[in-house]
């Protein structure tokens, strides 16, 4: 079990966070980078620090874009991710807000090519939910769930169609977990279907800051 990890704080804000981060790279499935609800309109010096130690460290690096449910024009998500790789050398993107149904999928379809075609290696899309069957086959990784550890609990169901796919394909972001119950969120995870996970213990509106649970070997 690894961790997919949307640390959407500034490191000057929260340079400890970074520090447990950077320390932890290697147990990591992916970081994601947010400088500014995307790469910003110029270079941050923190997060190109950040991001030569996380790689240094081993750690793999997605730039943050947000597709607006399929608003945003293709021509925006693609210089976002252009900065992402100028600015601090990302090898993929995190595509956030992506549509899950059946009628959004051959446009998400076509914007997976696109930045394939722009050198990202790695794609996670990331609807929230349980999309359409077809989306999982379009990235490396699909977050089928973001939200509350509760939440988590009551309101999971999982779609007959995941269990014909392998689980390094799904991932689930978890957060509010009880420390003594990270253990049990790991676990819960797995036996649904996801190979990739985020259980950990923080609170909106920076969960991922609170790392160390879910980074001191817990995930095994």
């Amino acid at each position: 079990m690894t961790l997919l990890v949307p640390l959407y704080v500034h490191p000057a804000e929260d340079p400890g966070a970074w520090h447990r981060l950077i320390t932890a790279a290697a147990r990591t499935y992916a970081i994601v980078l947010n400088p500014a609800n995307g790469p910003g309109t110029a270079p941050d010096r923190a997060f190109t620090s950040v991001a030569e130690a996380l790689r240094a460290a081993g750690a793999r690096l997605l730039g943050y874009v947000d597709t607006d449910y399929g608003r945003r024009d293709r021509a925006e998500i693609a210089e976002d991710l252009r900065r992402h790789q100028r600015w601090y050398a990302a090898d993929g993107c995190f595509l956030d807000r992506v549509t899950a149904t059946p009628g959004g999928l051959p446009a998400c379809r076509r914007l997976v090519r696109a930045v394939r075609r722009l050198g990202a290696t790695t794609v996670v899309l990331n609807p929230g939910v349980h999309p359409a069957p077809g989306y999982a086959r379009l990235a490396d990784l699909t977050v089928t769930f973001e939200g509350h550890w509760s939440t988590y609990v009551s309101a999971f169901s999982r779609p007959r169609w995941t269990t014909r796919q392998p689980p390094e394909r799904f991932c689930h972001l978890v957060y509010g977990v009880p420390e003594a119950l990270v253990p049990l969120a790991v676990r819960t995870a797995h036996e649904r279907g996801a190979a990739v996970c985020g259980p950990v213990t923080g609170e909106p509106p920076n969960p991922w800051g609170e790392l160390t649970p879910a980074l001191n070997g817990t995930e095994r």
